[in-house]
Protein backbone atom coordinates (compact mmCIF):
# COMPACT_ATOMS: atom_id res chain seq x y z
CA UNK A 1 0.00 0.00 0.00
CA UNK A 2 1.38 3.40 -0.95
CA UNK A 3 0.66 6.19 1.51
CA UNK A 4 1.78 9.83 1.64
CA UNK A 5 0.96 10.76 5.26
CA UNK A 6 1.54 7.48 7.10
CA UNK A 7 3.85 4.48 6.98
CA UNK A 8 2.30 1.03 7.31
CA UNK A 9 4.40 -2.10 7.74
CA UNK A 10 3.70 -5.70 8.72
CA UNK A 11 6.08 -8.30 10.10
CA UNK A 12 5.72 -11.36 12.37
CA UNK A 13 2.00 -10.74 13.00
CA UNK A 14 2.71 -7.14 14.09
CA UNK A 15 1.56 -4.13 12.03
CA UNK A 16 3.08 -0.71 12.64
CA UNK A 17 1.20 2.45 11.64
CA UNK A 18 3.43 5.52 11.79
CA UNK A 19 2.06 9.05 11.43
CA UNK A 20 4.57 10.41 8.93
CA UNK A 21 4.24 14.19 8.98
CA UNK A 22 7.14 15.24 11.24
CA UNK A 23 7.89 17.08 13.38
CA UNK A 24 4.31 17.52 14.72
CA UNK A 25 2.65 14.56 12.92
CA UNK A 26 -0.57 16.55 12.91
CA UNK A 27 -3.63 14.90 11.37
CA UNK A 28 -5.54 16.32 8.42
CA UNK A 29 -8.38 14.75 6.42
CA UNK A 30 -6.01 13.03 3.96
CA UNK A 31 -4.15 11.42 6.90
CA UNK A 32 -7.40 10.18 8.43
CA UNK A 33 -8.45 8.55 5.15
CA UNK A 34 -5.09 6.76 4.98
CA UNK A 35 -5.40 5.64 8.62
CA UNK A 36 -8.82 4.22 7.74
CA UNK A 37 -7.33 2.10 4.94
CA UNK A 38 -4.57 0.83 7.24
CA UNK A 39 -7.16 -0.07 9.91
CA UNK A 40 -9.20 -1.95 7.29
CA UNK A 41 -6.13 -4.01 6.43
CA UNK A 42 -5.10 -4.62 10.06
CA UNK A 43 -8.63 -5.71 10.95
CA UNK A 44 -9.09 -8.09 8.03
CA UNK A 45 -5.58 -9.55 7.75
CA UNK A 46 -4.84 -12.86 9.46
CA UNK A 47 -1.19 -11.78 9.35
CA UNK A 48 -1.92 -9.02 11.88
CA UNK A 49 -2.51 -9.85 15.54
CA UNK A 50 -1.23 -6.61 17.12
CA UNK A 51 -1.19 -3.02 15.87
CA UNK A 52 1.41 -0.45 16.98
CA UNK A 53 0.63 3.25 16.44
CA UNK A 54 3.48 5.76 16.63
CA UNK A 55 4.85 9.00 15.15
CA UNK A 56 7.77 9.67 12.83
CA UNK A 57 10.82 11.46 14.22
CA UNK A 58 11.63 12.03 17.88
CA UNK A 59 9.82 15.26 18.62
CA UNK A 60 6.13 14.47 18.36
CA UNK A 61 3.79 11.50 18.55
CA UNK A 62 1.02 13.76 17.27
CA UNK A 63 -0.13 17.30 17.90
CA UNK A 64 -3.63 16.20 16.85
CA UNK A 65 -5.85 18.05 14.40
CA UNK A 66 -3.93 19.97 11.72
CA UNK A 67 -5.25 23.53 12.12
CA UNK A 68 -3.99 24.41 8.62
CA UNK A 69 -6.64 21.98 7.31
CA UNK A 70 -9.46 24.00 8.90
CA UNK A 71 -11.29 24.12 5.55
CA UNK A 72 -12.06 20.42 6.01
CA UNK A 73 -12.99 20.72 9.72
CA UNK A 74 -16.61 19.72 9.08
CA UNK A 75 -15.37 16.39 7.65
CA UNK A 76 -12.28 15.93 9.84
CA UNK A 77 -14.20 16.22 13.14
CA UNK A 78 -16.66 13.36 12.57
CA UNK A 79 -14.09 11.19 10.75
CA UNK A 80 -11.50 11.56 13.53
CA UNK A 81 -14.09 10.70 16.17
CA UNK A 82 -15.26 7.68 14.13
CA UNK A 83 -11.74 6.30 13.61
CA UNK A 84 -10.54 6.81 17.19
CA UNK A 85 -13.72 5.01 18.35
CA UNK A 86 -12.92 2.22 15.93
CA UNK A 87 -9.42 1.92 17.44
CA UNK A 88 -10.97 1.85 20.92
CA UNK A 89 -13.26 -1.02 19.84
CA UNK A 90 -10.59 -2.84 17.83
CA UNK A 91 -10.63 -6.59 18.48
CA UNK A 92 -6.84 -6.79 18.21
CA UNK A 93 -4.60 -5.06 20.79
CA UNK A 94 -3.41 -1.58 19.78
CA UNK A 95 -0.27 -0.24 21.45
CA UNK A 96 0.37 3.51 21.29
CA UNK A 97 4.14 4.06 21.25
CA UNK A 98 4.16 7.69 22.38
CA UNK A 99 7.54 8.81 21.04
CA UNK A 100 7.10 12.56 21.64
CA UNK A 101 4.49 15.11 22.67
CA UNK A 102 0.88 13.92 22.39
CA UNK A 103 -1.52 16.85 22.52
CA UNK A 104 -5.18 17.21 21.58
CA UNK A 105 -6.11 14.58 19.01
CA UNK A 106 -2.75 12.91 19.56
CA UNK A 107 -3.57 12.39 23.24
CA UNK A 108 -7.02 11.17 22.17
CA UNK A 109 -5.42 8.64 19.79
CA UNK A 110 -3.23 7.34 22.62
CA UNK A 111 -6.25 7.06 24.95
CA UNK A 112 -8.22 5.13 22.29
CA UNK A 113 -5.41 2.56 22.11
CA UNK A 114 -5.45 -0.58 24.27
CA UNK A 115 -2.08 0.21 25.88
CA UNK A 116 0.04 3.36 26.09
CA UNK A 117 3.83 3.28 26.36
CA UNK A 118 5.49 6.71 26.56
CA UNK A 119 9.09 7.80 26.25
CA UNK A 120 10.30 9.55 29.44
CA UNK A 121 11.05 12.85 27.65
CA UNK A 122 7.53 13.33 26.19
CA UNK A 123 4.52 15.31 27.39
CA UNK A 124 0.83 14.61 27.00
CA UNK A 125 -2.45 16.50 27.43
CA UNK A 126 -5.75 17.68 26.01
CA UNK A 127 -4.96 21.28 25.11
CA UNK A 128 -7.95 22.18 22.92
CA UNK A 129 -9.43 24.79 25.28
CA UNK A 130 -6.39 27.00 24.62
CA UNK A 131 -7.81 27.41 21.08
CA UNK A 132 -11.37 27.99 22.28
CA UNK A 133 -12.47 24.50 21.16
CA UNK A 134 -13.03 21.21 23.00
CA UNK A 135 -11.62 17.70 22.62
CA UNK A 136 -13.70 16.28 19.76
CA UNK A 137 -12.20 12.86 19.03
CA UNK A 138 -13.47 11.12 22.15
CA UNK A 139 -11.35 12.91 24.75
CA UNK A 140 -14.30 14.10 26.87
CA UNK A 141 -15.42 10.46 27.17
CA UNK A 142 -12.21 8.45 27.42
CA UNK A 143 -10.23 10.62 29.81
CA UNK A 144 -12.88 10.47 32.60
CA UNK A 145 -13.11 6.70 32.12
CA UNK A 146 -9.34 6.38 32.51
CA UNK A 147 -8.73 9.01 35.23
CA UNK A 148 -12.09 9.63 36.90
CA UNK A 149 -14.22 12.74 36.53
CA UNK A 150 -12.42 15.42 38.55
CA UNK A 151 -8.90 14.50 37.39
CA UNK A 152 -10.04 14.46 33.76
CA UNK A 153 -11.77 17.82 34.12
CA UNK A 154 -8.64 19.26 35.73
CA UNK A 155 -6.57 18.02 32.76
CA UNK A 156 -9.05 19.36 30.18
CA UNK A 157 -10.18 22.65 31.75
CA UNK A 158 -6.63 23.69 32.72
CA UNK A 159 -5.17 22.38 29.42
CA UNK A 160 -2.48 20.61 31.46
CA UNK A 161 0.56 19.20 29.68
CA UNK A 162 2.08 16.57 31.95
CA UNK A 163 5.31 14.57 31.82
CA UNK A 164 5.49 10.84 31.13
CA UNK A 165 6.15 10.12 34.83
CA UNK A 166 3.14 12.20 35.90
CA UNK A 167 1.03 10.42 33.28
CA UNK A 168 2.18 7.07 34.65
CA UNK A 169 1.40 8.12 38.24
CA UNK A 170 -2.22 9.02 37.42
CA UNK A 171 -2.76 6.01 35.15
CA UNK A 172 -2.96 7.91 31.85
CA UNK A 173 -0.15 5.74 30.44
CA UNK A 174 0.75 2.16 31.31
CA UNK A 175 4.50 2.25 31.02
CA UNK A 176 7.36 4.74 30.61
CA UNK A 177 10.40 3.89 28.49
CA UNK A 178 13.90 5.29 28.74
CA UNK A 179 15.06 7.46 25.85
CA UNK A 180 16.12 5.24 22.94
CA UNK A 181 14.29 2.18 24.29
CA UNK A 182 10.66 2.92 23.42
CA UNK A 183 10.33 0.74 20.32
CA UNK A 184 12.29 -2.10 21.93
CA UNK A 185 9.89 -2.09 24.89
CA UNK A 186 6.82 -1.84 22.65
CA UNK A 187 8.07 -4.63 20.35
CA UNK A 188 8.59 -6.89 23.38
CA UNK A 189 4.96 -6.34 24.40
CA UNK A 190 3.70 -6.77 20.83
CA UNK A 191 5.73 -9.96 20.29
CA UNK A 192 4.28 -11.49 23.46
CA UNK A 193 0.72 -10.49 22.49
CA UNK A 194 1.20 -11.85 18.96
CA UNK A 195 1.84 -15.31 20.43
CA UNK A 196 -1.42 -15.27 22.42
CA UNK A 197 -4.41 -17.21 21.00
CA UNK A 198 -5.97 -14.76 18.49
CA UNK A 199 -9.57 -15.94 18.83
CA UNK A 200 -9.39 -15.75 22.63
CA UNK A 201 -7.78 -12.29 22.49
CA UNK A 202 -10.54 -11.05 20.19
CA UNK A 203 -13.24 -12.56 22.42
CA UNK A 204 -11.77 -10.86 25.52
CA UNK A 205 -11.41 -7.48 23.77
CA UNK A 206 -14.99 -7.67 22.50
CA UNK A 207 -16.48 -8.71 25.86
CA UNK A 208 -14.59 -6.02 27.80
CA UNK A 209 -15.60 -3.27 25.35
CA UNK A 210 -19.26 -4.30 25.23
CA UNK A 211 -19.40 -4.52 29.03
CA UNK A 212 -17.86 -1.08 29.52
CA UNK A 213 -20.09 0.53 26.90
CA UNK A 214 -23.38 -1.32 27.39
CA UNK A 215 -23.22 -2.62 30.94
CA UNK A 216 -22.50 -5.90 32.70
CA UNK A 217 -25.54 -7.76 31.37
CA UNK A 218 -24.57 -7.26 27.72
CA UNK A 219 -20.92 -7.81 28.64
CA UNK A 220 -21.53 -11.20 30.24
CA UNK A 221 -23.58 -12.23 27.18
CA UNK A 222 -20.62 -11.34 24.99
CA UNK A 223 -18.36 -13.28 27.36
CA UNK A 224 -20.54 -16.37 26.99
CA UNK A 225 -20.55 -16.03 23.19
CA UNK A 226 -16.75 -15.80 23.26
CA UNK A 227 -16.50 -18.84 25.53
CA UNK A 228 -18.59 -20.92 23.12
CA UNK A 229 -16.45 -19.86 20.14
CA UNK A 230 -13.03 -20.49 21.72
CA UNK A 231 -13.98 -23.75 23.45
CA UNK A 232 -14.59 -25.34 20.03
CA UNK A 233 -11.41 -23.92 18.48
CA UNK A 234 -8.28 -25.77 17.38
CA UNK A 235 -6.34 -23.27 19.50
CA UNK A 236 -8.05 -24.57 22.65
CA UNK A 237 -6.96 -28.13 21.78
CA UNK A 238 -3.44 -26.84 21.10
CA UNK A 239 -3.39 -24.93 24.40
CA UNK A 240 -4.36 -27.97 26.49
CA UNK A 241 -2.05 -30.28 24.49
CA UNK A 242 0.91 -27.94 24.90
CA UNK A 243 0.21 -27.68 28.64
CA UNK A 244 0.21 -31.48 29.02
CA UNK A 245 3.34 -31.80 26.87
CA UNK A 246 5.07 -28.98 28.81
CA UNK A 247 5.86 -26.96 25.68
CA UNK A 248 5.01 -23.49 24.36
CA UNK A 249 1.73 -23.49 22.41
CA UNK A 250 1.63 -22.49 18.74
CA UNK A 251 -1.68 -20.73 18.23
CA UNK A 252 -3.03 -20.35 14.67
CA UNK A 253 -6.22 -18.35 15.22
CA UNK A 254 -8.40 -21.30 14.19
Amino acid sequence: MGFENILYEKQDYIATLTLNRPPANSVNLATLLEIEKALDDAEESKDVRVLIVTGAGEKGFSAGFDVSDAANADKTGPKGQELWTRIDRFTKPVIAAVNGYAFGGGCELAMASTFRVMVETAKIGLTELNLGIIPGWGGTQRMPRILGKSKALEMILFSKRITAREALDIGLVDRVSKEGELMKDVMEMATFLAKRPPLAVQAVMRAVNIGLEKGIEEGTKAELEGTLIVSKSKDAIEGFTAFMEKREPNFKGE
